[in-house]
């Protein structure tokens, strides 16, 4: 999760402020003699806008895998009122930057000629706070040195940590959403904009259609679980979606009712952690990962699962928007508790689905790592023809059994 860091500096003019960037006016430079432009591609080591955002990508993806910190520092030029900040100014800035980080780190433009940007690595023993701290009180000072008193009165200093803890107080959806941390996220949504409209269109009409022609099963099915044990027809779950937006997750009850979710959440736990041991109840005896002989499943629990019938009511999470076709299974919130940093990116770049390509592919003969890195792969590779490819392939793994029991 991404902490925001706060600090205001007393013994300058210069203030630090932790704010989501927001698209105000750009500067315009007093009496230039020069193009702007001039700004950015004059001052060695500062990568351009694409190639920082680009780096800063791959450096967030690095931490993933490392576990190691790295700090996003932006100096934002935007709230200079205009007619005060000459590219002259703006120039000396980018110019003293470089000077006072290291050469491991990577300055940039995150918005060229408005928001300069600096990622920091390799933090070692030194945690977010303090690394803050020391960066900040060099930055502020080198650049009270060069601007003007009225213009270090409107620099804006923010800096984003990551990875941080998802269990932070705060909105989750929001952080992610307003986050410069993932930026990329966001530019390849307006890159698919016309294809994610095709894939929200398929949704629709896919769930519309699956609704009506599957209420006749609806409502047998609903009648057997009635009258076979205590309790209400569907089961309500609170699960995750993308960017860690929660919802109600439906499915046919296959439970009894009062039951504790404490063997779950152990089984899940090892699971994640791969120390989970495989059931034996497949025909190849090469066992699954999942939970068998679950007392708490009632008979015609039992079979609603393997047929994955319990699922069907997952399309109303479809139709109003929660949930697409295609993509990751939504995890349950205490799931999330037991992720390594990298497996939280499933819950990023997509939207979560009732199939996938993990449901195609072994279901639960998978690792979670092995099930994780599918719905990475799907959100790397996916085009509304890989949507239908899977759709047309869940009815074989559904039929066959494939990994379930």
């Amino acid at each position: 999760m991404i902490r925001r860091l706060n600090k205001r500096s007393e013994d300058t003019n210069v203030s630090t402020r932790s704010e989501t960037l927001s698209v105000a006016e750009q500067v315009q430079p007093r009496e230039e003699t020069r193009p702007r432009k001039f700004v950015f591609e004059s001052v060695a080591n500062l990568l351009p806008q694409d190639h920082f955002r680009a780096a800063l990508c791959r450096e967030r993806k690095r931490s993933e895998r490392s576990r190691k910190h790295l700090l996003l520092m932006l100096i934002d030029f935007k709230s200079i009122p205009d007619g005060s900040a000459t590219t002259a100014t703006l120039e000396r800035i980018a110019r003293v930057l470089p000077v006072v980080i290291r050469e491991t780190d990577i300055a940039g433009w995150f918005e060229s000629s408005k928001v300069l940007g600096v990622i920091f690595t390799e933090l070692g023993s030194m945690n977010a706070d303090e690394a803050v701290k020391t960066i900040d009180s060099k930055v502020v000072k080198a650049c009270a040195r060069v601007c003007k008193g009225e213009q270090s009165k409107h620099l804006q200093i923010s800096f984003y940590a990551f990875p941080d803890s998802w269990a932070s107080e705060g909105d989750e959806e929001s952080r992610h959403l307003t986050s410069p941390l993932y930026s990329d996220l966001f530019e390849t949504e307006k890159r698919k904009k016309g294809d994610l409209l095709l894939k929200r269109m398929l949704d629709l009409g896919g769930s519309v259609l699956a609704l009506l022609a599957f209420s006749p099963i609806f409502l047998i099915l609903a009648a057997i679980i009635k009258f076979s044990s205590r309790g209400p027809v569907f089961f309500r779950q609170q699960r995750v979606g993308q960017y860690g937006k929660k919802f109600v997750f439906l499915k046919f009850r296959s439970m009894r009712t009062s039951t504790n979710d404490a063997i779950h959440k152990e089984y899940v736990k090892s699971f994640i952690n791969g120390t989970a041991a495989k059931n034996g109840c497949t025909e190849d005896n090469k066992g699954i990962f999942k939970i068998t002989n679950d007392p708490r499943v009632t008979a015609i629990g039992r079979f609603i699962r393997r047929t994955s019938l319990d699922e069907l009511p997952q399309f109303w999470n479809v139709l109003v928007g929660e949930m697409s076709l295609v993509g990751p299974r939504p995890p349950i919130p205490y799931e999330i508790e037991a992720y390594d940093i990298w497996h939280r990116r499933r819950l990023l770049e997509v939207k979560p689905g009732i199939t996938g390509l993990w449901q195609v592919h072994g279901r639960s003969k998978t690792t979670f790592d092995e099930m994780v890195r599918l719905d990475l792969q799907y959100s790397r590779t996916w085009t509304p023809f890989l949507d239908l490819k899977i759709l047309l392939d869940t009815p074989r793994a559904v039929l066959t059994g494939d990994g379930a029991c």
